[in-house]
């Protein structure tokens, strides 16, 4: 390819391109100077390099920023090139500098909390490292995996719970991180993140993003530094894959990729190439689900076996409700609709949030976030949405007079 050729093309790449667009061509953008159409998948766990003194620059240089090595790759757990193409291309759809992913949403979660010591500015400019808990302000509800680690100190945390509006107040010297979820797990209630990002100061900002996908919320544009996302869901989108990832700027990720280094926590090459085909189709994903989930809400809202029902305002494909009878009696009698732990896949799928995804939460806790013991959620998929109302329907059994009490629930 020419210089003048080389030119005409880096200009286009680095146009503005619509989110669609960026789904389909961010982290392809050099296959076709290549003379490749489909990305390659990468398995190597080494590489080898007759160079050893250029090999021992680029490791002292990623221990010093984390940045990702120039030049050849050195070992799987410094970087793999099938997952770097993800990475960039979620760092384009969410608007930010860069983006790390990692075996899984938790270990994501894991790593940023174990960065939380050296995420807020010191008094100098230095970033702080002070010896103790590592405090986190968190709002309720997280998805329960999240709230656990959080509660339990599992990773030296020390958690202040709080309220949007209390956030501010609930700052300290030594807070690293506010950390929220919107729409919520699982009652999809949603924050104003502008107010939530100013509340914050100087502290930095973590976005679960995992419900939105950044089809229909971009957290970084409204002031979160970091943008987490169970990539296990609606980014790969088929329910055959676990990765997590963090979208955030350059500097958060060099420390980031120092710490799944350290850990291992690395995402395999084939969820890589999984993620980056799950991309290319995720917005077509998110508008139709989104459809099927309006009109099911709408539905379910009219339908007097239902108690109340939740959907955001900014739309998407999760629907949270309550029944008037028995919960457990619904999820036994779906036949369509799978019920299934997790969510953001192209079926249906149903479960009860109280028995499962936030069981590990304390029963108090949980209750007091708005996980009634009546709640399912509903992560809605492809399917024709009348086949789906009709498995519901039936699933939803006759109407009750009178609520009956709910057996308690098994995890």
């Amino acid at each position: 390819m020419d210089t003048a050729t080389t030119s005409a093309y880096d200009e286009v790449r680095t146009a503005p391109r619509a989110l669609a667009t960026e789904a389909v061509h961010a982290g392809r953008d050099d296959l076709a100077r290549q003379g490749l159409h489909a990305p390659p998948i990468d398995l190597s766990t080494t590489y080898p390099s007759y160079d050893s003194r250029a090999e021992a620059a680029r490791i002292d240089a990623f221990a010093a920023d984390g940045a990702d090595p120039v030049g050849p790759p050195v070992y799987g757990r410094l970087g793999n090139p099938t997952v770097a193409r993800f990475e960039t291309a979620l760092a384009r759809l969410e608007g930010t500098e860069s983006a790390v992913a990692f075996a899984s949403g938790m270990a994501a979660l894991s790593a940023v909390l174990l960065a939380v010591p050296h995420l807020r500015p010191g008094p100098a400019g230095e970033a702080s490292a002070a010896a103790g808990p590592r405090h986190v302000v968190a709002v309720r509800p997280l998805y329960g995996c999240s709230d656990h680690l959080l509660t339990a100190g599992l990773l030296g945390t020390e958690v202040t719970w709080t309220d949007p509006d209390g956030i501010a107040g609930a700052l300290r010297p030594d807070t690293g991180l506010v950390m929220v979820e919107s729409p919520a797990n699982p009652t999809l209630a949603e924050l104003d993140l502008r107010a939530v990002a100013r509340a914050c100061g100087e502290v930095p900002l973590l976005a679960d993003n995992t419900f939105a996908t950044p089809v229909l919320q971009r957290p970084a544009e409204q002031g979160a530094r970091l943008v987490l996302h169970s990539a296990t869901k609606y980014l790969g989108g088929h329910g055959d894959v676990l990765a997590g990832v963090v979208a955030c700027d350059e500097e958060l990720a060099g420390r980031l990729r120092r710490i799944r280094f350290a850990t291992g926590g690395v995402l395999h090459p084939l969820a890589g190439y999984l993620l980056l085909r799950g991309l290319a189709t995720l917005p077509v994903r998110v508008r139709a689900a989104s459809a099927n989930a309006a009109e099911l809400a709408r539905r379910l809202a009219a339908d007097p076996r239902v108690a109340r029902v939740s959907y955001p305002r900014l739309g998407g494909a999760m629907i949270a409700f309550e029944v008037h009878g028995d919960p457990h009696e619904v999820i036994s009698r779906v036949r369509l609709v799978t019920p299934a732990v997790s969510l953001g896949s192209v079926d249906t799928l149903i479960q009860h949030p109280a028995s499962i995804s936030h069981r590990i939460v304390d029963a108090e806790d949980r209750r007091g976030a708005g996980v009634s013991d009546r709640l399912l959620r509903l992560s809605v998929g492809l399917e024709d949405v009348d086949d789906l109302w009709a498995d519901l329907d039936r699933a939803l059994g006759q109407p009750v007079r009178t609520p009956v009490p709910l057996r308690e629930a098994v995890g």
